[in-house]
């Protein structure tokens, strides 16, 4: 277990970009892995002071003058909209990027970005974070140790209600600030990352299907889907199938990911992330976190002892210390970088084609 506080960012002076929800989840993560909080910026000057203020940062100041300037890091916060112009300056200004997704609204911009920081000799990361729940580390782990067998079906899910009415707004609803696709781009890519990370294959093919079930929402025509279901093929030859709603009454954060072998399943649940159930034909078992029984790789993400429930804010602390740790010169294992980014866009840009086509298609691929 972790002697240090999780604290392998320290000294790194970094900067923010938003000040909302995912600011905080941030700021306390680069706390947490002992950063100094240099400068935050948002979307109007009061707004940026009312934010160092309430988030620990030494300094307030505009987008612009912060994208000058080179710090250690500069985690971007901002709408979905200005992620990749964003990422851009701030590579050229000489900074590491933790870029919230999706790394960029199309492939292209998304590319352009892994590009320029290859090019600068810069790193970055996405914050896939649901990899650094122990027990998600634990699945792989048994999956990589050949304990499932060879993978035949996956059976996967990402379920909220927070946009459940039609009265529920949110600056993602806007394509022109969100995307052009909302549930997906904002879950289902967090779902898919999960999948493929546990069981070591890819997507290749989808087809799909997507509903707008409110055309309206505070006066406004909608564009952007709110729920989606996928079949999925993998390069191994499984089959698979994800549901992606935010409109499911009671579903908060349901992140439900179950793969089976052709010797054991195993189902990750996000809403209770402290349990891995692993199921064979003669047998079952839940497992619970503890890190004297756990895999290397699991054991290493428990920051507290077995029966202190860990949950969301330990997995982005995990991340955020490993992506600092990364931009010194290390290699952690399963840390989401700026490739997964531009993985996570062109696999929703499949869904998108598949709706528009009504068909199957192939899922882009990255170079390697």
């Amino acid at each position: 277990m972790p002697s240090d506080d999780n604290a392998r960012g320290r000294g790194l002076r970094i900067g923010m970009l938003g000040g909302g929800f995912m600011g905080r989840v941030h700021s306390r993560a680069a706390r947490s892995a002992g950063a100094v909080l240099d400068s935050v910026a948002s979307s109007r000057p009061e707004r940026s002071a009312q934010a160092a203020a309430e988030l620990g940062f030494e300094n307030s100041t505009a987008s612009d003058a912060l994208l000058g300037r080179t710090l250690d890091a500069i985690h971007i916060c901002a709408p979905n909209e200005v992620h990749a112009a964003q990422s851009l300056q701030a590579l050229d200004a000489g900074s590491n990027i933790i870029c919230e997704k999706p790394l960029a609204t199309d492939s292209t911009a998304a590319r352009a970005v892994l590009a320029r920081a290859d090019e600068a000799g810069l790193l970055g990361t996405v914050p896939f974070v649901y990899r650094y729940h122990p027990m998600v580390r634990e699945a792989r782990a048994r999956f990589r140790e050949g304990q499932a067998g060879t993978l035949l079906t996956v059976d996967a899910g990402y379920l909220q209600d927070w946009l459940l009415g039609s009265g529920d707004e949110n600056w993602r609803v806007d394509s022109e600030r969100g995307g052009p696709s909302r549930a997906f781009a904002d879950i289902g890519s967090h779902l898919v990352d999960l999948i493929e990370f546990i069981v070591d294959d890819r997507i290749s093919s989808l087809v799909a299907t997507t509903r707008t079930v409110h055309p309206r929402r505070g006066g406004a025509a909608v564009t952007t889907e709110d729920t989606v279901a996928v079949t999925v093929e993998f390069s191994g030859g499984a089959i698979g199938s994800l549901l992606v709603s935010q409109l499911a009454p009671g579903r908060k954060n349901g992140l439900t990911v179950e793969i089976a072998g052709t010797e054991a399943s195993m189902r990750f649940e996000q809403e209770r992330p402290e349990q891995l159930w692993f199921g064979q034909r003669a047998d079952s078992r839940l497992l619970v976190r503890d890190p004297d029984f756990l895999s290397a790789d699991a054991a290493r993400l428990c920051m507290v002892p077995a029966g202190h429930p860990q949950g969301y804010q330990d997995a982005f602390n995990g991340f955020v210390a490993d992506s600092y740790a990364y931009f010194a010169g290390e290699r952690p294992e399963g840390l989401p970088t700026l490739r997964d980014g531009v993985r996570a866009v062109l696999v929703t840009e499949a869904v998108l084609r598949s709706v528009h086509e009504r068909s199957w298609v192939d899922v882009e691929p990255l170079a390697v």
